[in-house]
This record gives C-alpha cells, sequence and structure tokens, in this order.
C-alpha cells in the first residue's frame, strides 16, 4: 500500500472535493521561505496523511497507511496514534454524558492532535537552483497554490512565480505569485533557466517517495510517548510493542479529519 492516498492528477482534483534521502527534493518551507519557481504541471502533486504535534513530534507517515473512506475516516488497520486517537475521543464521550461539556471540548481537541492530517506534497522547477524541488502544504495551502496555478493554466512553463511563507501556526499564510517583471525580478542567471525551462524533464511522480519520514510501529510507538500519551492504555511498552492490532472502531462523525498545517 503506497504512503499517498492520492497522487499526480487524481491528488490535484481532490482539493476541489522521512527519512529524506541524500537526493530527495523537499526543501525547507518556513516563515520567510522564498522561492523563484515555474510550475511545469497542475498535476505535480501528491496528497497523504502525516501524524505529529507542533514543536514535540516531527511530522511522519505510517509505514502501513490506514485504510480510509473517500472522507477520510479511518475503516482499517489503524494506525496507534489512530487508536490513541480513538481512547481520548470515547474519554471525551464519557464527560460528554457526564454533563461535562468543558471536559468534552478539551478532550477532543487533544485527540485531534494524534489524528492524521491530510497534506500535500507539490513539486516546483526553481529557477535559481536549476532543480525540482518540492514543499508540504496543508489542504488548505495547497488550494490556494492551486487556484493560481490553475488561473495561469495556459501560461505554465512560461511563467515564473514567487512561492513565500509568512508566519506560523494559524496564521500562516502561503502564496504563488506570478512574477511579471522579469527582467527587475530574476537574476540573468534565472531568466536564462525560465528561458530554457523547456528543454527541462518532466518530474518523476516516484521522487515524492523520497520526501516523507516513514515510521514503523515502534517509532510510532516511541513518537507517543514523546507526545505524552499513555501507551499502556494501549497494552504497548517501549522495546515490546506487539499487542495485537485492533480492528477499526466505529467512524466518529463528530470528530472531522484534520487538513490544519502540522508545522
Amino acid at each position: 500500500m503506497s504512503i499517498f492516498s492520492k497522487m499526480g492528477a487524481e491528488a490535484a482534483e481532490a482539493t476541489n472535493d522521512n527519512s529524506n534521502g541524500k537526493n530527495s527534493p523537499i526543501v525547507p518551507f518556513k516563515n520567510g521561505s522564498e522561492y523563484r519557481v515555474v510550475v511545469r504541471s497542475i498535476n505535480d502533486v501528491a496528497e497523504y496523511y502525516g501524524y505529529g504535534i507542533f514543536g514535540k513530534v516531527n511530522t511522519f507517515v505510517p509505514e502501513k497507511p490506514a485504510e480510509r473512506n473517500r472522507n477520510g475516516y479511518v475503516t482499517g488497520n489503524p494506525s496507534v496514534w489512530d487508536q490513541a486517537a480513538d481512547l481520548i475521543y470515547a474519554d471525551a464521550r464519557a464527560a460528554k454524558d457526564a454533563g461535562n461539556a468543558a471536559l468534552d471540548e478539551e478532550l477532543r481537541k487533544e485527540a485531534r492532535l494524534y489524528r492524521g492530517s491530510k497534506r500535500n506534497l507539490r513539486a516546483f522547477y526553481d529557477l535559481t537552483t536549476k532543480r525540482y524541488i518540492v514543499v508540504d502544504l496543508s489542504s488548505a495551502q495547497e488550494a490556494v497554490v492551486k487556484d493560481t496555478i490553475a488561473e495561469n493554466a495556459e501560461d505554465l512553463g512560461e511563467l515564473a512565480f514567487k512561492l513565500t511563507k509568512k508566519g506560523s501556526g494559524t496564521g500562516t499564510i502561503v502564496s504563488l505569485s506570478p512574477i511579471l517583471k522579469v527582467t527587475r525580478d530574476l537574476s540573468a542567471d534565472e531568466q536564462a533557466a525560465l528561458s530554457g525551462v523547456d528543454s527541462v524533464k518532466p518530474f518523476e511522480l516516484s521522487e515524492f517517495e523520497t520526501c516523507l519520514f516513514v515510521a514503523n510501529r515502534e517509532e510510532q510507538t516511541k513518537n507517543l510517548v514523546i507526545a505524552g500519551f499513555d501507551i499502556g492504555r494501549l497494552g504497548l511498552s517501549i522495546g515490546a510493542n506487539t499487542a495485537a492490532e485492533p480492528e477499526a472502531p466505529p467512524i466518529d462523525e463528530s470528530a472531522p479529519v484534520p487538513d490544519t498545517a502540522l508545522f
């Protein structure tokens, strides 16, 4: 089973509805990042579900991804992080039944930290380095970027863009803006790269496979400990996490699948 839920044209259409290797094209994309790029195709994108907690656990994907329905709910093969989230949601329901609305909300907020968030990897051709780069985007950020690409679809390959990220957390703003004054905003070397971009080979979607940290069950369990979850509740312990993998629990329709940034 692929670590990606969608790739290429399917992933590009979806927003409408790691071990990093030495040659991985993924690049840092944090507050203040700016790249001068060309979009070779609107379909140079892959969708995945990432896990992690900002400031505690770096984003990872399970070695054996959970099975999900079209709405993103886990229907089979839940990761230990999915199982942890379900236990906390159960605590929340118990609090609600006991009439403790405040605790219910607090626990639901905590549970969402452990659920997989839908994210996207998108590839661009970097005019400065003359190579393909990949950036990691939340679903909301990908939607903004893809809208700009769609608006300029007729000029892809000829038009340069400035890809930027400003702010952090809920205040993060990602933008992709066409560069209209090429001679002013691009160096001579970047202008030459833009002129010759048609000779560059298309991006290979297989390159996305090198861009994510893939965690096995033991690594996921260690990450749960780092996150502050009591793994004993799942019958797990470090070095002996051999508890049987349970069936996926009933879908909690009141617990929407998160699609916000993990970092």
